[in-house]
């Protein structure tokens, strides 16, 4: 059987045509839902352990901080966000997600090298193409390196900081933390963006306002 080889002229157009395909597909019909948390040990009197930001589309609509534990909505999407049902749900779910995350943090705290107080700040991300969830994943990165990468679709981890190898080998050995990961961000927050999405799509476009 003759070998087609990937360096050959018409196979390396195809296969660039193919990646422009993609990359077009994600920027033209792609809606994507984002959670920013940033964790640390130690915080001063009347200052949170936990902050969380919610992006829909790169736009912010969405804070939460664990010293009130509530959620504070900005801007229209916001506003409307904030009279639907799944507001206390995220509410608690945004509290409970940020306990669980410092409780990673302390336990990885032997493993980490600073000489200051450790902090964890954590992307957790879910992407919709075709009326289906097409990207599921999560980045942590710790005292502001980052360092782990966690491919909720396939189950597989990225180390970006070597640093971190031992961590990645302790969590992926963990099934029940791997899952744990992949329903909050394959389920939930794929859930969270259909919701939303309702409210996007209804709002009027103003000059700016980006699709993905």
């Amino acid at each position: 059987m003759r070998r087609i080889s990937l360096t050959s002229s018409p196979v390396r157009l195809l296969l660039l045509l193919l990646l422009l395909l993609i990359a077009l597909e994600i920027m033209v019909g792609g809606h994507s839902l984002c959670f920013n948390f940033t964790i640390k040990l130690l915080s001063r009197p009347g200052q949170p352990w936990c902050e969380a930001q919610v992006f829909l589309n790169k736009n912010l609509f969405l804070q939460y901080n664990s010293d009130n534990n509530m959620v504070k909505p900005l801007g229209l999407l916001g506003k409307k966000v904030n009279a639907t049902s799944t507001w206390g749900e995220l509410t608690q779910t945004l509290g409970e997600v940020g306990r669980d995350l410092r409780m990673l943090l302390l336990d990885i705290k032997p493993q980490i090298k600073t000489s200051g107080p450790s902090t964890l700040q954590v992307e957790m991300f879910c992407q919709r193409e075709a009326e289906r969830c097409t990207g599921a994943s999560w980045q942590f990165a710790i005292n502001g390196e980052k360092s782990l990468l966690f491919d909720a679709m396939n189950m597989t981890w990225t180390v970006i900081n070597h640093e971190a190898s031992k961590i990645k080998e302790t969590w992926k050995k963990d099934r029940g933390l791997e899952k744990y990961f992949r329903k909050l961000s394959k389920g939930d927050c794929d859930h969270w963006l259909r919701e939303f999405l309702g409210h996007w799509e209804a709002m009027p476009e103003p000059t700016g306002r980006r699709s993905t």
